[in-house]
């Protein structure tokens, strides 16, 4: 059952994170798209993501680095989904800055997946780091909204949604191993 949990989980994240990319494409090559139409997607699409989220953060993987913040993110993807889609005219003057925040957030969050998966003597470590640092600055860019104009700002937006589905992908990629005849090791809190 753990097994099958997990690897729902990771095909899920890596289903996902292609979307993104997809998105961010398209919010590049269409960046007059309606902002409005933009909400509810993303919305639909944070849904679906918290959702598998909280799967993951339940299944148990060898190392249980990359889903070890994914039920608060789970979460915060839920509610932030939900405000998008039925709540989408007065979210649109902050949707680039909400969406920063989240983008941050969750590179701040695979900055310490990697640090935790050098510990581990994880090869790959470092493509974790360098895809969280460069999808955190962009996130930041997001909050900080550098342009006034929607189409640099869907354009920007696009570019932010490519970098976090690269780097959801190489996280998955990298540290979570299936090993269908191995239970995983329990760490018992008491002790």
């Amino acid at each position: 059952m753990t097994y099958k949990r997990l690897r729902t989980a990771k095909i899920g994240y890596l289903i996902l994170s292609a979307a993104l990319c997809v998105l961010g494409v398209v919010l590049i090559a269409m960046p007059e798209l309606s902002a409005q139409w933009l909400c509810r997607f993303a919305g639909g699409l944070m849904l679906v993501f918290g959702t598998i989220k909280i799967i993951g953060y339940f299944s148990r993987d060898l190392y249980r680095l990359a889903f070890q913040h994914d039920l608060a993110m789970g979460i915060l993807q839920l509610v932030l989904g939900c405000v998008l889609i039925f709540r989408a005219s007065p979210v649109i003057n902050i949707l680039c800055a909400l969406l920063g925040v989240y983008v941050l957030a969750d590179a701040l969050l695979k900055v310490q997946i990697a640090v935790d998966s050098r510990t581990f003597g994880l090869e790959k470590w470092w493509m974790i780091l360098t895809s969280a640092i460069v999808t955190g600055v962009l996130g930041v860019l997001l909050v900080l909204r550098p342009s006034e104009s929607a189409q640099v700002l869907m354009i920007l937006l696009g570019v932010s949604l490519i970098t976090e589905g690269v780097m959801n992908i190489i996280t998955v990629l990298v540290s979570v191993k299936m090993l269908r005849d191995r239970i995983p090791m329990v760490i018992d809190a008491d002790n």
